[in-house]
């Protein structure tokens, strides 16, 4: 088969996608076949998803450098609320695989071709904020804990936490704060961002399907997001390295979640051709750098009568 991308969704019919059942059952069934997506693309998943644990290296690094390790927690906490953002590209890795398309890593860039795209981002942007959000409340709630306490080195910092009523009531504030933020986060965007990728819905029904697939599936999408939180866990213990294994099985899998979770769009889908990139020639530099991307028929037509040009 032509191995063109189908990125292009269909129009949106205005009724809103169908919400399935989901059993625990299913879960086994996604982690398996995100499993599968893994194997058959390490390299792309791995060059993808260097990026999540190299960035979790820097925090950590920025948090010592500049003594807010009482932040370490909740920046590596939070850090996981802007994962399916982060996970966009293997959810079009998946997609791809699936038809039968080429699944090279530099098509994860044919998703700004996606007329989902802005609602893409702007759902990106709601993560970025709440994880915003929830470092300054955990900020405040430290403040409104130990006030102007200074804890000068992390055993001072971690026997405090640890062995204090002060710190006792840190940790439960703390961990009840943060599982709010991250429901939230994850119930908007567990099935948003797939849903955005495949079909143009726009924001509001993503969203709004999103959380339907949650409320409809009260213990499956709990197991869920306990398995996914279990697996951010385990990936960072050895410095983040793990999170270039767990993080990109995870984010196959909520591919094949999303596909279980929502019924398929009955008919065609048209294909998406992308525009020719023009011509260059080594005679047009250095003009040629800010020439269209692609010709314009006209230029097609002079290309044609200028064999002698090099292209460069």
């Amino acid at each position: 088969m032509a191995q063109l991308d189908v990125i292009l969704p269909l129009e949106p019919t205005g009724a809103l996608p169908v919400v399935r059942s989901l059993e625990i059952a299913d879960l086994k069934d996604v982690l398996k076949k995100g499993l599968q997506d893994f194997w058959a693309m390490p390299t792309h998943v791995i060059f993808l998803c260097g990026i999540y644990p190299i960035v979790g290296l820097l925090l950590f690094r920025v948090t010592f450098a500049y003594d807010l390790f009482p932040l370490l927690y909740p920046l590596a906490a939070g850090f996981a609320l802007v994962g399916p953002f982060a996970a966009i590209g293997l959810y079009e890795l998946s997609r791809r695989r699936e038809l039968g398309l080429d699944t090279s890593w530099w098509h994860v860039n044919d998703i700004v071709h996606s007329p989902s795209l802005g609602p893409i981002v702007g759902l990106g942007l709601v993560l970025l904020a709440i994880f915003g959000i929830w470092i300054a409340v955990a900020h405040g709630l430290y403040l409104a804990t130990f006030g102007d306490q200074r804890l000068t080195s992390v055993p001072s910092f971690v026997e405090t936490v640890l062995t204090t009523p002060a710190g006792h009531n840190l940790i439960i504030l703390g961990n009840a704060t943060g599982f709010l933020f991250a429901l939230t986060a994850a119930s908007i965007s567990v099935i948003s961002f797939p849903l955005l990728l495949d079909r143009n819905v726009g924001f509001a029904t993503a969203v709004l399907t999103s959380l339907r697939v949650v409320l409809k599936n009260p213990v499956a999408m709990a197991a869920w997001f306990l398995i996914v939180a279990a697996g951010l866990l385990i990936g960072s213990l050895a410095l983040f390295v793990g999170l270039a294994i767990v993080f990109p099985v995870l984010g196959h899998s909520t591919w094949h979640l999303y596909r279980k979770a929502v019924e398929p769009q009955s008919g065609p889908r048209p294909e998406y051709h992308p525009r020719p990139r023009r011509t260059r020639y080594a005679a047009d530099f250095p003009s040629s750098l800010f020439a269209p991307f692609s010709d314009t028929p006209e230029e097609e037509l002079r290309d044609r009568d200028r064999p002698d040009r090099r292209e460069g």
